[in-house]
């Protein structure tokens, strides 16, 4: 096989999971902006992920977020999601909008409150049980605003208690991801601050314990694919949330604000064998001003484009001018790879598996969103809470 076809070979293999919430209205602490068309609810969010599936081939999973997406017959829906070409994806748990969640869920000082965030999750895991789904996503807001409000020490042994509840529950084949998060809604400490705790916790939990990375969740300046090498090199990297930030976690589309940290990313995980890997690639952003499934499709795209220069980074050359001590023809080589223009490969990539090579001209020439717009009339839209 020659170098070009398996860069194509390992394209057509690639899966970027899609956000139930990313198709339902959301937007800031200030507003946020109702769309036509939007769905109202499950059943319809995963109508428009399967037109995102449809138009790149490469999203053929979707997130879940319990309650947002919580319907009487969990069956019923992954069987909508299979006609509908697509599979269920991770199920997210949610333990911070409750008014009993204000000083944490499964680390709060209260043992009620740690039994209800833990029933929660406990009923994810049933919910993954009647879907078929393999990962239960798990971030949490827990922390603290202020010195002396709760002890660091004693959160931590709640955090590990509560997980290893949660990880016995979890079926053969089943995984828990862990995500980490440096700040906010809690100021002064986050119990899950950092990709050393996370991994801390995974650690001691087991192999079906696993390290999200969400790319907007660090301090201006991290260098994230250092914390994703090794992750990988330790086996411990369990999937990305992808989304874009210009000063905290912004959620913008995936490669909007610094391309070359994706294309950098996608280069470690080339690198260290997650591409083809149990890692899991999903996107996890809030669509506020822009049209949902244009945005998502668009944003699935960017993943593409950066995983195609990644792969297209010549190794051997890399490593020489590395083993040899040559700094710039190193970075050289790196920047060969980024510069390049990848559209017209991954054009040729969908056409060869009989996809229209522009998604975006064709998601829009089907007339799709007008469609919605003119059906979905009447009802409650989906968005935050919902």
């Amino acid at each position: 096989m020659t170098e070009l076809a398996a860069v194509k070979a390992a394209l057509r293999t690639q899966a970027v999971e899609t956000p139930s919430w990313a198709y339902g209205n959301s937007g800031t602490r200030f507003k946020v902006f109702a769309q036509a068309g939007v769905p109202r609810d499950p059943f319809e969010k995963l109508d428009d992920a399967a037109k995102v599936h449809e138009f790149t081939g490469v999203a053929p999973t979707v997130a879940l977020h319990i309650p947002w997406d919580r319907v009487e017959d969990y069956a019923a829906l992954a069987a909508h999601a299979e006609k509908r070409g697509v599979r269920i994806g991770a199920i997210n748990s949610n333990t911070f909008q409750d008014d009993d969640y204000k000083l944490g869920s499964i680390c709060h000082p209260d043992a009620a409150v740690r039994r209800k965030a833990l029933d929660h999750l406990l009923e994810c895991v049933d919910i993954m049980d009647a879907t078929g789904s393999r990962d239960l996503k798990l971030w949490f807001a827990d922390g603290t605003n202020y010195p002396g409000q709760d002890d660091i020490r004693s959160r931590q042994d709640r955090l590990a208690e509560g997980l290893a509840e949660v990880y016995e529950r979890l079926g053969e084949g089943q995984r828990m991801l862990l995500e980490y998060k440096l700040f906010e809604p809690a100021f002064y400490t986050t119990d899950v601050p950092d990709w050393g705790t996370a991994y801390a916790h995974c650690l001691k939990l087991g192999e079906k314990a696993q390290v999200v990375v969400d790319t907007g969740h660090h301090a201006p300046g991290t260098n994230i694919e250092f914390i994703v090498a090794t992750l990988l090199r330790e086996g411990k990297l369990g999937g990305f949330d992808f989304n874009s930030r210009f000063y905290a976690d912004d959620d913008l589309m995936v490669g909007a604000a610094d391309p070359f940290q994706l294309f950098r990313i996608m280069y470690e995980v080339v690198r260290g064998g997650g591409f083809t890997s149990d890692v899991a690639f999903m996107l996890d952003q809030c669509h506020n001003i822009e049209a949902k499934i244009p945005a998502i499709i668009r944003s699935v795209m960017n993943v593409q484009e950066a995983t195609a220069k990644a792969l297209l980074v010549d190794g051997s050359a890399l490593a020489a001018a590395q083993g040899s001590g040559d700094v710039l023809e190193a970075n050289a080589v790196l920047m060969d790879a980024y510069n390049t223009d990848v559209r017209p490969l991954l054009r040729e990539v969908r056409e060869e598996s009989g996809l229209d090579p522009e998604p975006l001209k064709a998601y829009r020439a089907s007339g799709w969103g007008e469609k919605v717009v003119a059906e979905r009339v009447g009802g409650q839209q989906a968005g935050w809470g919902a």
